[in-house]
């Protein structure tokens, strides 16, 4: 089971509590505190961050009970891993070998493993490849530091342990790095380790000291005993985690998303402002789903620009605000939903041809609905959980399944669209107009095609392609993609004269029947012919 600690739960009502208790459950921002209990897994990956020079990654590890005798607590292979990773790219141990122990392997590529020895008491450092500038420490840096530049590291010698190998401190302390013999590349030093209450725990932080060591860092926790599976043994952690660049708590490739974030905010509004003077200046023309597009524009707006303001805080802070990030969330569900019924109406022809949905169409806004709801609920939950939590992958693989099915089910109704137009065209006698509105729907089709490739496709390619820093281009094309979606699709359905859907006949295949039937029969002698305009209003 895993719960995250969050700080600053404000107080008020129940029903409030239990509303940010859902919301914001678990995390605070690029402040992580991570605490399993019964945990069984051999892996756990904490956090990945991009750090530029001067960047600092600060681990507590407070509490660490293995649940076994002294003796085979002794014996045990438990430790951190830190790695710098390629750009997109995230270790998975899932498919590895039970009896490859990744603190066991020699490695020449950028690695540091710290390896808990609870016999000694120490935890010994190793680094692995090239890191002239990657600077560790004991304990975690001060709230204050007394001066610019990089801490100098102090060479002393590790506190002694007595003979039963417990150190008996009512507090934990940490002990300064000592350089160890060292041998090529391969460089050791020795942490000290606390035990306390039947548990251990110590602390360490690691500076980029250079340009050569800024990159995406991966650190993970590794309990190589339970990698055997029907042999786990359930232990206890309790981990805070703390990153910060130069600049603030943001990662390299989160840092200019508020300034991102808060240009696409003012483009959507724009873009909304602008397509409500349409509809101002073509009453006559305009229909119900003309406005759902106006309101759909107007919410992006206003997610964009909490999203912004939720980052601006945390690299500030180091942890979002409570109740913008509940607003994020919320404006967040209204998009969504938004998003996914306007395109799914467009498609079917509602409030131009049509006012009644078939009920092939309302089961696909039925499953699109509830999948929107299920989608938010997974970004919520994976925005409110650490990556360490159990649960964490298990929501994100239903995120991106939940997301797909939302992009298919939006396509029947195109689809179906397309079909009825191909069959009446050569029927109703009405072939120029169904062609035009063919044509328009198979471009419309296309459109929606192109917008789920580019941001569900295209995006996560360019992420894992380009550098760490450059991964904000990521956001950039997703937010660029739906905002020239939006255009287009206004542009193909806006309320002007010449639009296909306008010249579309507004009475029912009944009615067409009937006005034939008293044609033949004589019974609209003296009668005038009352027509429609594209607004629904009444014509003689």
């Amino acid at each position: 089971m895993a719960v995250s600690e969050r700080r600053g739960l404000g107080r008020g009502r129940w029903g409030q509590r239990l509303l940010l208790l859902l919301l914001l459950g678990g995390c605070s921002g690029r402040i992580h505190r991570l605490a399993l209990t019964g945990e069984k897994r051999a892996d756990i990956q904490l956090n990945n961050f991009g750090f530029y020079t001067n960047g600092s990654l600060e681990v507590e590890l407070s509490l660490l009970r293995l649940g076994l005798r002294e003796a085979e607590e002794k014996s045990l292979l438990v430790g951190f891993s830190l790695s710098r990773v390629r750009s997109g790219r995230v270790h998975s141990y899932s498919t590895r070998d039970f009896q490859d122990c990744p603190l066991q392997k020699n490695s020449s590529s950028f690695l540091v493993l710290f390896l808990i020895n609870t016999k000694d008491l120490q935890v010994q450092v190793r680094k692995y490849g090239e890191q002239k500038k990657l600077f560790i420490f004991p304990g975690l840096l001060p709230e204050a530091p007394s001066g610019p530049g990089l801490p100098k590291p102090q060479a002393t010698v590790p506190r002694k342990v007595d003979g039963g190998g417990t150190a008996a401190a009512s507090k934990p302390k940490s002990t300064p790095a000592v350089p160890q013999g060292s041998s090529g590349k391969d460089k050791e030093l020795v942490l000290g380790l606390s035990h306390l209450n039947n548990s251990y725990n110590f602390s360490f932080h690691v500076v980029i000291g250079s340009q050569a060591e800024e990159g995406q860092y991966s650190l993970n926790f590794h309990n190589c005993n339970n990698s055997v599976p029907g042999k786990e043994h359930p232990f206890d952690i309790t981990v805070m985690i703390r990153e910060k660049n130069p600049d603030g708590f943001l990662s390299a490739a989160e840092m200019p998303l508020f300034k991102l974030y808060l240009v696409m905010s003012a483009c959507f509004l724009a873009a909304g402002i602008f397509w409500v003077s349409i509809l101002c200046r073509n009453m006559y023309s305009v229909f119900k789903i003309h406005w759902l597009m106006a309101a759909l524009a107007f919410t992006k707006s206003i997610s964009l620009l909490f999203h912004s303001i939720n980052y601006y805080f945390i690299n500030s802070q180091g942890h979002p605000i409570e109740g913008l990030a509940v607003m994020h969330y919320i404006t967040r569900l209204l998009k969504g939903a938004l998003l996914f019924i306007t395109i799914a109406l467009i498609g079917s022809g509602w409030a131009f041809i049509k006012c009644v949905l078939s009920d092939k169409e309302k089961k696909v806004f039925g499953i699109v609905i509830s999948m929107q709801v299920l989608a938010n609920v997974a970004y919520i939950v994976i925005e409110s959980r650490e990556e360490g939590a159990s649960d964490y992958v298990l929501w994100k693989e239903i995120l991106f399944l939940v997301d797909l099915i939302c992009c298919g089910a939006i396509l029947f109704p195109v689809v179906w669209s397309i079909r009825h137009l191909q069959d009446a065209s050569g029927t109703d006698g009405k072939v120029a107009v169904n062609l035009a509105k063919l044509k328009l729907f198979r471009h419309y089709y296309v459109m929606v095609i192109c917008y789920v490739y580019f941001t569900r496709i295209i995006a996560i390619l360019l992420q894992v392609a380009v550098p760490f820093q450059w991964q904000w281009l990521y956001q950039l094309l997703v937010e660029g993609s739906t905002l020239a979606f939006f255009v287009l699709t206004g542009y193909k359905f806006q309320p002007t004269g010449d639009n296909p859907y306008l010249q579309l006949p507004q009475e029912d295949e009944e009615d067409v029947q009937m006005e034939q039937v008293m044609t033949d029969s004589g019974f609209r002698e003296g009668l005038s012919k009352v027509n429609k305009t594209a607004s629904g209003r009444e014509l003689l």
